[in-house]
C-alpha cells in the first residue's frame, strides 16, 4: 500500500467521522431513523449519526409563536366580523411530532383557522367584544385537546383584533348613545325621587315646629332683599293666606 493510498483513506475516515457527529443545541432534540425504522429521540449535545444508515430530523422544542391569519367569521346574531388571533405553542413529544403528521407547524395553523371560526361562530358580538378571556380559554382548550396526539402543547391562545364594518360601527355608536341617554334619563328620575322625598321629610319637621317655618321665611326675605333686581318677589306663607281669607269671608 502507498503513502498515497493511505492518505485517501486517512482523508475518507475523517470526513466519514466528521460526517457522522452532530451537535444539538439544550433546545433541540433529534429524531433518528434507522434504514427508515424509528429508533430512538436524542439529544442534547454530542451525537453520532452514522451515515447513509441513519438520518436525524432536528425539532424545536422551545414555544413558537403563530400568527393566525383573519378569518371571516358571521356570528350567532349574524353579523359579519374579521378576527385574527395568535396561538402560542411547543412540540412535548418529538417522535410524534414528526412521525405522526407530515407538517405539524402547517397542521396546527389551519386547525387554529378553523377552530377559530368554529368557536367565535357560537357566539354573539357583544360577547366577543366584552369575554375574550372566556373565548380564548374555549379556542386553547380545543387546540390542545385535538394536538396531543402530535406530541403538540398549546400554551395559550389570544384573540387580536375583531374588525367591524363601517355600517356596524356606526350601529353600535348609536346604540351606546342610546344607552348613555337611557341612563341619564334614569339618574335624572332617581334624583327627582330622592329630592322629593327630602321635601316631604322637611315639610313634616317644618310642620311639626311652626317657628321653624317662619324662621324659614326670615331667611328667604334675606335672600331676596340681596338679589339686585327691579322686581322684588314677596312670597306670603300659606297660613298668613288662610288667615286673610278667613277675615275676608266673615
Amino acid at each position: 500500500m502507498t503513502d498515497y493510498t493511505l492518505y485517501i483513506i486517512i482523508a475518507l475516515v475523517v470526513i466519514f467521522l466528521f460526517s457522522a457527529i452532530r451537535i444539538l443545541r439544550e433546545y433541540e432534540r433529534g429524531v433518528i431513523f434507522t434504514l427508515g425504522r424509528f429508533w430512538k429521540v436524542k439529544g442534547p449535545g454530542f451525537i453520532i449519526v452514522v451515515p447513509l444508515i441513519q438520518q436525524m430530523v432536528r425539532v424545536d422544542l422551545r414555544i413558537i409563536v403563530m400568527d393566525v391569519p383573519s378569518q371571516d367569521v358571521i356570528s350567532q346574531d349574524n353579523v359579519s366580523v374579521h378576527v385574527n388571533a395568535v396561538v402560542y405553542f411547543r412540540v412535548v413529544d418529538p417522535e410524534k411530532a414528526i412521525i405522526q403528521v407530515e407538517d405539524y407547524y402547517s397542521a396546527t395553523s389551519q386547525l387554529a383557522q378553523t377552530t377559530l371560526r368554529s368557536v367565535l361562530g357560537q357566539h354573539e358580538l357583544d360577547e366577543m367584544l366584552s369575554e375574550r378571556d372566556k373565548l380564548n380559554a374555549d379556542i386553547q382548550r380545543i387546540l390542545d385537546e385535538q394536538t396531543d396526539a402530535w406530541g403538540i402543547k398549546v400554551n395559550n391562545v389570544e384573540i387580536k383584533h375583531v374588525d367591524l364594518d363601517d355600517s356596524m360601527i356606526r350601529a353600535i355608536a348609536k346604540q351606546a348613545e342610546a344607552e348613555r341617554v337611557r341612563r341619564a334619563k334614569i339618574i335624572h328620575a332617581e334624583g327627582e325621587r330622592q329630592a322629593a322625598n327630602e321635601l316631604a321629610n322637611a315639610s313634616e319637621i317644618l310642620a311639626k315646629q311652626p317657628s321653624a317655618l317662619q324662621l324659614r321665611y326670615m331667611q328667604t326675605l334675606t335672600e331676596i332683599a340681596g338679589d339686585k333686581t327691579n322686581t322684588i318677589v314677596f312670597p306670603l306663607p300659606m297660613d298668613m293666606l288662610e288667615t286673610l281669607t278667613n277675615a275676608i269671608k266673615k
